[in-house]
């Protein structure tokens, strides 16, 4: 490995990137340090060579917007707080998105990417189980270290799912018996590991992804399709029968009128807070700051009623969508409608042909099943932020930069 590291156009560069990879889900001082250090290498790298990755184009744009957009707002935030963190998580992953778009890594090189993402989630889960079983665990709940609450952690999952399934589907019938069983193995582990930290949202979300990817595999191989609708069968049977703590999770909230678990709150919070800031927002991270106190204040300015029950407070509204609106506003909201469309437009419109390399086709999946977890998901989780949005924009920063390799080719 180290050999083939240093044979590599950029040593440095490529072994930053896949540092940051393996610590994403597990520390976080390290896991910044590396974003530091693999921007600055990045730019060295390519002063030196004077080749910034081609010419101009549509995403480069979207992209620029994206990050930006988290400053504006943050300099017509509603609230003062955490506004300019806020925009420096966005910054983080669009970063990522964006030199990895441009950077030119050849297919071996996406590939220990991917596969240093799938080994630094198993070690992750791995301690969360293990944490779990020795007690260590205070909350009780599955949770990679650096993705925290269990939700989040849950959304990260899905995301690697989808990349797990996408390697299953590309690569099983070229390799040998060993590494299927590993492969399956790995699968399996993360599925699992899903299906234990009980959120419904990502759950559900996971699962139709796999079989979304295994019909979008249909062209080029049409076994999939049929062993993961066998498989999603298989395991919603089993929860509902086994008592599976999701299944009790929706029962309980359901015998207590209360299947969204307090979302509706939220999201009249959400609403509240974009009809007082409707341009730009509270502010990015700062959700947290609205009170029960703004709310009333805010719906007697504009001669709204208001009945505190119907109210629910948290850190974030639980919904990709409705956070970004209270957080981002109008603006904030549509840069980023623009890119989500735009990724799914990309991700239907260059969907690799069945006769395209095993890569291609494992880099596309990775990127959509990031997408369908992040809108999926997104719908009853905030999603796209800190640890799995770098993940799901890192994933499509692969993806897109195959895909400028391949439309340059």
């Amino acid at each position: 490995m180290l050999a083939s590291l240093r044979a590599t156009r950029y040593p440095v560069e490529i072994a930053l990137l896949l540092a940051l990879c393996f610590f994403l889900p597990l520390l976080e001082a390290p896991k910044n340090l590396l974003w530091v250090a693999y921007v600055l290498a990045w730019v060295v790298n390519r002063v030196r060579a004077g080749d910034w990755g081609g010419r101009w184009d549509l995403w480069d744009t979207l992209i620029a917007a994206w990050i930006a957009s988290g400053f504006v707002v943050a300099a017509f935030a509603g609230l003062d707080g955490q506004q300019w963190r806020g925009a420096g998580d966005l910054l983080r992953y669009g970063s990522v998105l964006w030199l990895v778009k441009r950077a030119g890594y050849p297919p071996r090189e996406l590939r220990w990417v991917l596969g240093m993402l799938v080994a630094s989630a198993v070690v992750g889960l791995a301690i969360g189980h293990g944490r779990i079983w020795s007690g260590l665990g205070k909350s009780g709940t599955l949770q990679l270290h650096s993705v925290g609450h269990v939700n989040h952690t849950a959304i990260y999952i899905a995301i690697m799912l989808g990349v797990c399934a996408s390697w299953l589907f590309a690569r099983w019938r070229a390799w040998r018996a060993g590494t299927r069983a590993v492969a399956l193995a790995v699968s399996t582990l993360v599925l699992v590991s899903l299906l234990i930290t009980a959120s419904r949202g990502a759950i559900g979300i996971g699962l139709v992804m796999v079989l979304i990817l295994a019909l979008a595999w249909w062209p080029r191989w049409r076994a999939p399709a049929g062993l993961s609708a066998a498989l999603v069968a298989i395991v919603v049977v089993g929860a509902i029968f086994s008592g599976a703590e999701v299944t009790q999770k929706y029962e309980q909230n359901l015998a207590t009128d209360n299947v969204l678990s307090h979302r509706d709150g939220l999201w009249r919070v959400a609403l509240s807070a974009w009809q007082r800031h409707p341009w730009f927002g509270v502010g990015m991270d700062n959700y947290s700051r609205i009170t029960l106190e703004r709310v009333k204040a805010w719906r007697a300015e504009a001669g709204r009623p208001y009945d505190e029950k119907r109210y629910f407070i948290s850190s974030h509204a639980h919904s990709l969508y409705a956070n970004t609106l209270a957080e981002r506003g109008v603006v904030g909201s549509a840069v980023l409608a623009v890119v989500l469309l735009a990724w799914a437009g990309y991700l239907v419109r260059y969907r690799p042909s069945g006769d395209s390399p095993d890569d291609e086709w494992l880099v596309w999946g990775a990127a959509a099943g990031a997408w369908i977890v992040t809108t999926g998901a997104g719908l009853a989780n905030t999603t796209l932020h800190h640890e799995h949005g770098m993940l799901a924009a890192l994933l499509l920063g692969l993806w897109l930069s195959r895909l400028r390799a391949r439309r340059a080719s």
